[in-house]
């Protein structure tokens, strides 16, 4: 119950400020280019083929649904941070924090509300993007299958970024560094599998498998592995079990 208490107060305080309306606003504009210009190239090649007398084995589904969620998932890397940047750093800065940490709720209960806060804006912000896949059905019909699972992959890996956003959030009292190393973060492990195609070591294997990139591009074509489900579940867990030590230590402090 005090979960859900601290998440409807968090969610509140991000809608009483321009950072939730910033953050949706241009979210949902870079995610109708990417929409716009997938069904353009879609339109472009499917008329080349027609004009030259051939046929058109190209599917929505791969063409324009998979390069959407494709698209929308390197949107969220950058708009995760400026999600989280406030989520314990604007506490630490005003001084609240020492009033969380000293008050009879559990951090756990703490974490789980502002996190889960954080899980709704960003989920908000994929319910924009569906309304630009929704055009496609008005005129076509794509499978809503893959739709469905690849959207519950962005779901996913952006509860795993934002659970570590969240441990970033609590190592600073400013939102800008809190922003800033929080996207850094995000990108090292966007980008941590580039290591894997230069060698074939255990090393180099163990580091392609933390890529959160990897992860998602099962749930993009529109399959749903178990392996790929952990491992986002397994880093929410992480991220969140981080935030709770350095809270801990901030009641300890305290």
């Amino acid at each position: 119950m005090n979960t859900f208490t601290i998440a409807r107060k968090e969610l509140s305080s991000y809608f009483r400020s321009p950072i939730a309306y910033g953050v949706m606003f241009f979210f949902a504009l870079i995610a109708g280019y990417f929409f716009y210009a997938a069904v353009a190239i879609f339109i472009r090649q499917s008329l080349q083929a027609t004009m030259m007398g051939q046929s058109v084995p190209m599917s929505v589904d791969d063409w324009v649904i998979r390069s959407v969620l494709s698209n929308v998932a390197v949107v969220g890397l950058f708009m995760v941070p400026m999600i989280t940047m406030r989520l314990f750093a604007e506490e630490k800065r005003t001084g609240t924090i020492e009033l969380l940490v000293t008050s009879p709720l559990r951090d756990m209960e703490i974490i789980m509300g502002k996190w889960l806060a954080a899980l709704a804006l960003y989920g908000a912000m994929l319910v924009l993007s569906l309304i630009n896949v929704g055009v496609l059905y008005m005129y076509g019909k794509p499978s809503w299958k893959p739709l469905l699972i690849g959207y519950l992959g962005l779901l996913l890996q952006g509860g795993c970024m934002l659970a570590l956003g969240a441990f970033v959030s609590t190592c600073t009292k400013n939102q800008i560094v809190a922003a800033v190393a929080g996207f850094g973060l995000l990108l090292l492990l966007w980008v941590i599998n580039w290591a894997s195609s230069l060698d074939n070591g255990v090393v180099s294997r163990v580091l392609g498998y933390l890529s959160i990139t990897d992860h998602f591009e099962n749930f993009s074509k529109g399959v749903m592995d178990i392996k790929d489900t952990v491992f986002y579940l397994s880093v929410i867990v992480f991220g969140l079990f981080l935030t709770a030590r350095s809270m801990e230590s901030m009641r300890w402090r305290a």
